[in-house]
């Protein structure tokens, strides 16, 4: 006997005609990614939003390129660049409002700096000295996240509970591709299209988790198509275009503050150097594919928009770099000072109340910190 064929088992009569809940083709990206440089669209780009991005992506790459060179200092004892993704961390930063909350991957340093923290208070994880260097509630900028999009459930959590509240708060997540593979990206994107939270996820496909290919990752034809699946707007963008990026998650920061709920974007772009300095990666890619990327390159495709419409001279080059060599020199001046660390520090701010474990290790490290200074005295 089946369970159906049970004396009082349940049998369900025909189900209803199946019928979608959400049409699925407003939310479809486009076949190719936005673009505006370059386009007769470049045209109507405000000139003064173009210059302040180039000048941004500027002192990006300089950022990028002396935190890079600490590592080889022994001054940071890890630094994932962003160069060659400058425009999506400029934009991300960018496009919110003071009250908005930015929620970083560990390669999203540039974006934290561009959001108004401190370079050497952004750097302080990197560098090992703190749990992270600046004050999130201040700056509404989130600890950088080195687990995979572990920070992505979070700004769901905090955009729905600040629509709760009544608060005008978006909050927008950065995750590279690797991320979208991690179980949190699912949870975060069902909660967030279920709950229409206002929150942006910027999914910065640099064509590699580490040394994975995207290829290996998903068969999706896109990573703004995932959206879908979610029952949200998915957007596709050149990642390198700095107008491109800054449009289209202006639009969804606007469209999630109007109570329209989440986007997806996708911003195809390239990471020109390694994954880490203790990573190599020629042995998973090609100098040729580099090279063709560096002819893509953010900062020259924005110069040359510019240059060409006459909204910025030698000169104006000139001086935007010169502040760009400022800030470098203040970094290392700064990042050259040895910090007093305090070894207790490791159990501050852990919890309001200390666990019985903690206040135990705790003494543990007091004992051993006493123990070699005796020890030092004693010699």
């Amino acid at each position: 006997m089946t369970v159906m064929e049970q004396r009082g088992a349940y049998r369900p009569s025909p189900p209803p005609a199946w019928q979608p809940r959400t049409d699925p083709a407003p939310l479809l990206p486009d076949a190719e990614p936005h673009r505006v440089l370059g386009t007769e669209a470049a045209a109507q780009a405000d000139p003064e939003l173009l210059r302040r991005l180039y000048a941004h992506l500027v002192r990006g790459r300089r950022f990028n390129a002396q935190a890079t060179a600490l590592t080889k200092q022994g001054r940071l004892a890890v630094y994932p660049s962003s160069t060659g993704q400058e425009a999506c961390e400029v934009a991300a930063a960018l496009v919110l409002q003071g009250d908005d909350w930015l929620f970083p991957s560990y390669r999203d340093t540039l974006a934290v700096v561009s959001r108004g923290v401190d370079p050497v208070e952004a750097l302080t994880l990197l560098r090992g000295d703190w749990h992270t260097g600046y004050d999130s509630r201040e700056h509404r900028v989130a600890p950088l996240s080195t687990p995979l999009a572990t920070q992505l459930p979070h700004a769901v959590g905090l955009a729905h509970a600040a629509r709760l509240k009544g608060d005008d708060v978006v909050a927008l997540a950065m995750v590279g591709d690797g991320g979208t593979s991690e179980g949190d990206f699912h949870e975060a994107l069902n909660f967030a299209a279920v709950w229409q939270a206002p929150v942006v996820f910027l999914v910065q496909n640099n064509g590699f988790a580490i040394s994975v290919p995207l290829a290996k990752q998903t068969a999706a034809p896109s990573l703004a198509h995932k959206a879908v699946g979610y029952g949200m707007p998915g957007r596709l963008v050149d990642g390198n275009d700095a107008a491109a990026v800054h449009e289209v998650l202006a639009d969804a920061v606007r469209h999630a503050r109007a109570g329209g709920g989440p986007t997806l974007v996708e911003a195809v772009t390239y990471r020109i150097d390694a994954h880490t300095n203790a990573d190599d990666a020629t042995r998973y890619r090609d100098d040729a594919e580099v090279a063709a990327w560096r002819d893509h390159d953010p900062v020259l495709l924005l110069e040359r928009e510019l240059t060409g419409r006459g909204l910025l001279d030698e000169d104006g080059i000139a001086a935007v770099r010169e502040d760009a060599e400022t800030m470098a020199a203040r970094l290392r001046e700064r990042m050259n000072q040895d910090p007093a660390l305090d070894p207790a520090d490791l159990f501050a701010h852990v919890y309001a109340e200390p666990t019985p474990q903690l206040r135990e290790q705790q003494a543990l490290l007091r004992a051993e910190l006493a123990a070699e200074a005796e020890e030092g005295t004693a010699r």
